[in-house]
């Protein structure tokens, strides 16, 4: 009998995390049907996509609510799925608000389901985690901290690792990156990581890259990192005047890695950046009915995932009113003027790889699936 597999991966980060589990699965059974919502790196692994993430990544409670209509009608596509190819297990990378839902329309039809990378229930609506008793078969986590969490519920859990630590393994040599995109080797360069969401670019690029250019004076360049699921044309739209930027494509852990310096776009691409060691300012800014709403609920002081994870702030959080040009200068040279500050910085970077576990996190991943 053909084993089927749904997957459900809402955003950049969930195409990246879910193209390992894919490609793993494959490897141990390359006739398994891999069907569901994903991107292209989970499609190249051999993912039948229903939905692609680009059509699904907002973030926000007014964002949320603008896009009802296409959630509801994504949700009834699946359960159509759920009933005409009848998957054997559907595994939910993140994305909570959709996926926490999804699985309750699962769990009416009988099937396993396996939750891989947690809601932020320590963050905010720890009320989630009662939720979650019953629905969630086996849950697969990527910070140990959030292993008792689980326990204390009777919810069936697992440290599996965090797949950042395998998918930047593998990168290009400083020499061959900067012959590729035609970079100075000699020149240091700033980097801007400003998400894989719409709205990101439109609300922080234009300030990120203000900061970055005056940062970079006449000595260093200025380098973007393009998020694969974005079009180039919404960067260059939202670009200043006579901002002299490199664009890159498809090598964004490169871009972390060899930067001097970064500004990274609050999310998973603060802990990528950490994996490497580079400096950074954290920034973000949302609709101010959405932060007015986000801070009623959220129960933690940072909101960086570096910083969650390393339990105290290590890199500046440049947060709504505090995200401008002015201040986010102000911060960065504060480090950079500092070698004392500077070398800190990437020490606590260091211990917060540390605490992310080995690699292995799409085999521990798949072979849980495969139990189940």
């Amino acid at each position: 009998m053909k084993q089927r597999v749904m997957i459900v991966a809402g955003e950049a980060s969930g195409d990246l995390h879910g193209a390992g589990v894919v490609r793993e699965l494959k490897k141990k059974n390359p006739s398994m049907d891999i069907y569901g919502i994903g991107g292209d790196k989970m499609e190249k692994e051999g993912m039948l996509l229903t939905f692609h993430v680009r059509e699904m990544s907002f973030m926000g409670f007014v964002e949320v609510v603008k896009h009802l209509p296409l959630i509801r009608a994504v949700e009834k596509t699946l359960e159509q799925l759920l009933i005409l190819k009848k998957p054997d297990v559907v595994v939910l990378i993140d994305y909570p608000g959709f996926n926490l839902r999804f699985a309750r329309i699962v769990k009416k039809y009988g099937i396993k389901v396996v939750y891989y990378i947690s809601p932020q229930v320590w963050a905010w609506k720890k009320g989630r985690v009662l939720k979650m008793r019953g629905l969630i078969d086996k849950m697969l986590v990527v910070f140990p901290f959030e292993v008792p969490i689980y326990e204390k519920e009777n919810i069936p859990v697992q440290f599996v690792g965090h797949p950042l630590v395998e998918e930047m393994q593998e990168m290009m040599s400083k020499e061959n990156f900067c012959r590729r995109y035609d970079l100075d080797n000699t020149k240091k360069f700033i980097a801007v990581i400003p998400g894989s969401r719409k709205q990101e670019i439109e609300d922080l690029f234009s300030v990120m890259v203000r900061s970055a250019v005056e940062i970079a004076g006449n000595e260093k360049e200025v380098v973007v990192a393009v998020a694969p699921n974005l079009s180039m044309e919404l960067y260059k739209n939202n670009l200043p005047p006579n901002m002299n930027v490199k664009f890159i494509q498809h090598s964004t852990h490169e871009v972390m890695k060899y930067a001097e310096f970064a500004f990274v776009t609050s999310g998973t691409a603060t802990l990528e950046t950490a994996c490497v060691g580079t400096p950074m300012i954290v920034v973000y800014k949302t609709s101010a009915i959405t932060y007015w709403i986000a801070r009623l609920v959220v129960k933690i002081k940072n909101i960086a995932l570096v910083n969650i994870v390393a339990g105290k702030t290590i890199v500046p959080e440049m947060i709504q009113g505090d995200a401008t040009v002015e201040k986010l200068v102000s911060e960065a040279r504060s480090i950079l003027n500092s070698p004392e500050h500077y070398s800190e910085i990437k020490n606590e970077l260091n211990i917060v790889r540390q605490k992310l576990g080995g690699v292995g996190a799409s085999v521990n991943v798949t072979e849980t699936i495969l139990a189940i």
